[in-house]
């Protein structure tokens, strides 16, 4: 999958932007706060319908605009295809594929698969469980329709159990009602989440070794999950066990909601044994290794979206990553952000192909050409 041309229209400090991409490799260069990030958040927001910054709808209109527009044609499975996204201060976004409005915004997410690298994920690792639960769900769910709608029908009885935990309502037959339903999606989730983690642990030790050049230090990677503790793999007995404290506390205190990620090193937790070199190589290793996952699990070549990623590493690992995403055609269409020059020369050093260099400064995107670059 390739994205040939991207129009932006107030989104974020970006006024107007209109970029046509590399098959390969596409380098923004500037100092931060110029508009780098925000160009790549675009291309996120295209295949996941949200920022990958957090941000909601409305803060990613430029200051003082109240629309936002952004426009991509995509080559996908060697068929030419558009999306448009539309946003109206005040009033509902709007997606469109070939010209045909999206009903349900989740029929979209993992139609165009997509990896990003940031500085962000250093909180998969100094984060709370959820941030691991929802990088787990994201991927998934890109490649497995039926694990989203089980997230979605679960998230749904979810709340609705804690709406009756809010107002004190002690009906048993009302909650397992519920708690059936939930059940049911928590089945699917849990054993999902548990195959996955299997499969991309071994992916994952051998990019870490690749980048970290080190085969004696030891990752992994395991799943923490609730229904681990079922005596049947149901989560009907531990609903069941939990209901007096989740009375009182308000709110459902076990589930798949709950569930979190080990990542540890030499057998220790990374937060606490990994120097900001392995953290940072870690999460790198672990973005490789789902973009491998997604790319055998869809047929699709995902674009890779590398924000800013060399900070905290030694020359080494730098030049192992960019041996790694530039040299074999395991990866495809490749997005790099940097402040520095010389990361982006050598990247482009080592394709030997077709690359696009853009100078980037307050949401302006020059192009660098040829005999600049040299």
């Amino acid at each position: 999958m390739q994205l040939l041309h991207l129009s932006l229209t107030n989104f974020k400090n970006i006024a107007e932007a209109n970029l046509e991409f590399s098959p390969k490799i596409n380098c923004l260069l500037g100092n931060n706060g110029m508009g780098k990030s925000n160009l790549l958040d675009a291309i996120y927001y295209l295949s996941f319908c949200k920022s990958f910054s957090g941000m909601t709808d409305g803060m990613l209109m430029r200051k003082g605009e109240d629309f936002l527009m952004a426009r991509a044609r995509y080559m996908r499975r060697d068929t030419p295809e558009e999306l448009i996204l539309g946003m109206t201060r005040g009033k509902r976004k709007s997606l469109k594929r070939g010209g045909k409005e999206y009903t349900r915004l989740s029929q979209h997410i993992g139609s165009f698969p997509l990896v990003m690298a940031s500085p962000q994920d250093a909180e998969l690792i100094n984060g709370s469980g959820e941030e691991r639960r929802r990088w787990m769900d994201m991927v998934i769910s890109q490649s497995d329709k039926r694990y989203l709608d089980a997230l979605i029908r679960y998230n749904s009885g979810l709340e609705q159990r804690n709406r009756l935990l809010r107002a004190g309502i002690v009906d048993h037959t009302l909650y397992e009602a519920i708690e059936m339903a939930m059940d049911a999606s928590a089945r699917y989730i849990h054993a999902t989440r548990s195959e996955w983690v299997d499969t991309l642990t071994g992916i994952f030790h051998d990019y870490y070794t690749a980048i970290s050049g080190d085969s004696c230090e030891t990752v992994s990677l395991s799943y923490s999950g609730s229904l681990h503790r079922s005596p049947d793999g149901s989560l009907m007995p531990l609903l069941d066990q939990a209901r007096r404290h989740d009375e009182i506390v308000k709110h459902t205190s076990v589930g798949p909601h709950r569930d979190d990620i080990e990542m540890t090193l030499d057998g220790m937790p990374l937060r606490r044994a990994g120097s900001q070199g392995q953290c940072k190589t870690y999460t790198i290793a672990l973005r490789l290794a789902q973009y491998d996952f997604l790319h055998s699990a869809t047929g699709l070549r995902p674009l890779l979206l590398l924000d800013d990623i060399f900070d905290k590493l030694d020359r080494h690992r730098v030049e192992r990553i960019m041996e790694l995403v530039t040299s074999s055609d395991r990866f495809g269409q490749i997005f790099v952000t940097d402040t520095n020059r010389k990361h982006l020369d050598e990247i482009m050093g080592h394709t030997g192909g077709d690359y696009r260099l853009w100078s980037v400064e307050g949401g302006v995107f020059t192009p660098v050409d040829a005999e600049s670059r040299s």
